[in-house]
């Protein structure tokens, strides 16, 4: 009598920042939580300075397994979907960096990482947009989750002091946000869904995929990052109290006056006068004169608490 093939073991692949602090109590509280469900033991993947998961996430899915787990900060977390995004494997996250964006807009708990291997085998489903970004005409797209942005908001992520970020965190960003408070403005054209909506001098622009930034502060109001289309935040000070009206509309949720615009679309192009600072997700990736944005609805698994 033919003995009888075991079922196949689902099995996830974590691919992990390793210089994260809680890197190690994550990890061993992940592969007990896999034993302890009958899964398979993790395929583990380090990110690297030349590879922040991109290359992992390309393995983890040829491998066939059936989760793939960003452990780390945002910049991990966009880098393994870019390689999810339109495949049915989902995406499981472990807030794992200082930030946490998209964790904290998908209600997961940040305030103790290893809480959130409780739900990543058992959480439900959830499809959410993704946004893609083409920088100077470059051939290759890059994706981001949460925002990009250009000029002073991608210049506090560029100068954060890291030794700052590890002691007190997202305040590290308000730090760096006092120090370039000053600073010249660029002309820009705000091109949406074909239309051009705005040309004029701007501190920054952000697109966002979702609401919610640091210190839970919405400052794309309404935003969800199942809605189909993307949210467009300008920042353009003027006078003595310029800032002062910019802090004004966002802190009132209201995101409209003379300092500050919102729009939204689904695709869009943003031409400056001169090269800025662009950041994506957090991460910064250089100065740029032209961004290309589009949406992709819906286009991405994740794991939400059940």
């Amino acid at each position: 009598m033919m003995e009888q093939e075991k079922p196949r073991l689902k099995q996830a692949a974590v691919v992990i920042n390793p210089s994260k602090s809680s890197a190690e109590s994550f990890t061993a509280e992940f592969n007990a939580l896999c034993e302890s469900e009958g899964w398979a033991p993790p395929l583990w993947l380090e990110t690297t300075v030349d590879d922040p998961g991109v290359g992992q996430a390309r393995d983890a899915l040829a491998s066939g397994v059936d989760l793939v787990v960003a452990a780390g900060g945002d910049g991990t977390a966009r880098a393994v979907a870019e390689v999810l995004s339109g495949s049915e494997t989902p995406l499981g996250i472990a807030p794992l960096g200082t930030g946490n964006l998209l964790a904290r807009n998908l209600a997961i708990d940040v305030n103790s990482p290893t809480s959130a291997a409780g739900w990543l085998l058992n959480g439900e489903l959830k499809k959410i947009d993704i946004v893609k970004v083409r920088l100077d005409h470059a051939a290759d797209e890059k994706t981001f989750l949460v925002m990009a942005g250009v000029g002073y908001d991608a210049i506090i992520m560029s100068d954060t002091d890291d030794e700052l970020k590890d002691r007190v965190g997202w305040l590290a960003y308000v730090e760096a946000g006092i120090r370039h408070l000053p600073g010249r403005p660029v002309k820009a054209t705000l091109t949406i869904d074909g239309k051009v909506v705005m040309k004029r001098r701007v501190r920054s622009i952000m697109i966002g995929n979702c609401g919610k930034i640091m210190g839970g502060i919405e400052i794309f109001p309404g935003a969800k990052i199942d809605d189909g289309v993307f949210d467009v935040v300008v920042l353009a000070p003027t006078g003595r109290f310029g800032w002062l009206n910019v802090l004004g509309a966002i802190f009132s949720r209201r995101n409209a006056n003379q300092s500050v615009g919102q729009f939204t679309g689904k695709s869009a192009e943003i031409q400056l006068e001169r090269a800025q600072e662009c950041q994506l997700d957090g991460d910064a990736c250089g100065e740029t004169r032209q961004l290309e944005v589009r949406i992709e609805p819906l286009a991405l698994n994740v794991k939400i608490p059940g």
